[in-house]
C-alpha cells in the first residue's frame, strides 16, 4: 500500500502529465496544500520525491518550477526499459532456478491467447490482457537475479507507458471492425513474441531470449513513432489514452 506522501505525488504528477500544470508553472506548497486540501509535511515530501524523478525542479527562492515529460522523453525511456528487459530475459534464460518461474509466464501468455480468440477489445478485456502482460515481464525482472534491473525499471515506471504490463492500443479500436483486428493482431503478435521469448528462456538459449525481448520492446517505439507521423503535435496525454486502460 502506497505512503500518503507518494499516493499524493502521483496525484500531482498526473496534473502535471496530463496538461493541469504547464511546463515552467511555479508550484508552491500553499497552492498545493490548498489544492489538495492536506497539511505541508507531506506535499514537501511529495514534491521531493517528483523532483528525484525530474518531474519538478527547485525554483529561485520559494517553490517548485513543473518540468513536464515529452514525448521524447519516453521513446528515450521506452529505449532504456528495452535494454534492461532484453537483459533481465538473458539473465533468467542463464538461471538455473528459472523452472520455478516457467509456470507464471505461461499461464500469462495463455491468458492473452484466451482473450484474443473472445474476438473483441473492451475494457474487460483490455484490463485483463495488461494484468497478464504484467505478470508476464514482472516475473522475468523478478527472477533475472540481478536485482538492480528491476530496481533501475521502477525509477522510470511512473512515466507513461514505463509501468510493467503497459500496452499500446489504437484509441479508435472500438470504433470499427478493422480497427478491432487491428488491435487484436497487434494483441496477438505481441503475445507469440512472448512464447518464443518463453521457449528461449525454458530451453536456456540467452541469445534468443535477449534478442526476441528487444524486438518485443521495440515494438513499443515504432507505436509512438506511428503515432507521432499522425499527429505532429503528439502530447505524452495522447500517449497516455494509446496506453489502455488504467489498472
Amino acid at each position: 500500500m502506497e505512503s500518503f506522501d507518494t499516493e499524493l505525488a502521483s496525484r500531482i504528477r498526473a496534473d502535471i502529465i496530463n496538461g493541469i500544470y504547464k511546463e515552467g508553472e511555479r508550484l508552491s506548497e500553499a497552492q498545493l496544500c490548498d489544492t489538495h486540501q492536506v497539511s505541508r509535511t507531506p506535499v514537501r515530501l511529495a514534491l521531493r520525491l517528483l523532483e528525484r524523478e525530474g518531474v519538478v525542479r527547485r525554483g529561485e527562492g520559494r517553490g517548485y518550477i513543473v518540468q513536464s515529460p515529452t514525448v521524447t522523453d519516453i521513446l528515450q525511456a521506452v529505449q532504456v526499459r528495452g535494454h534492461l528487459e532484453s537483459l533481465a530475459a538473458r539473465l533468467m534464460a542463464q538461471s538455473p532456478e528459472r523452472t520455478k518461474h516457467l509456470p507464471e509466464m505461461e499461464r500469462a501468455i495463455d491468458t492473452i491467447e484466451s482473450l484474443v480468440r473472445l474476438g473483441r477489445l473492451d475494457d474487460a478485456v483490455i484490463r485483463q490482457a495488461q494484468a497478464a502482460n504484467k505478470v508476464f515481464h514482472t516475473t522475468i525482472l523478478a527472477a533475472c537475479g540481478n536485482d538492480y534491473v528491476g530496481y533501475t525499471c521502477g525509477q522510470i515506471s511512473h512515466l507513461p507507458m514505463l509501468a510493467a504490463g503497459s500496452m499500446v492500443f489504437d484509441r479508435t479500436v472500438g470504433d470499427t471492425p478493422e480497427h478491432v483486428e487491428r488491435g487484436l493482431f497487434r494483441l496477438r503478435l505481441g503475445n507469440a513474441q512472448h512464447r518464443v521469448i518463453y521457449e528461449a528462456i525454458e530451453k536456456g538459449d540467452a541469445v534468443r531470449a535477449e534478442g526476441m525481448m528487444r524486438e518485443h520492446s521495440h515494438t513499443m517505439i515504432e507505436y509512438i513513432q506511428l503515432f507521432e507521423k499522425r499527429d505532429e503535435n503528439l502530447t505524452v496525454a495522447d500517449l497516455i489514452a494509446y496506453s489502455g486502460i488504467e489498472s
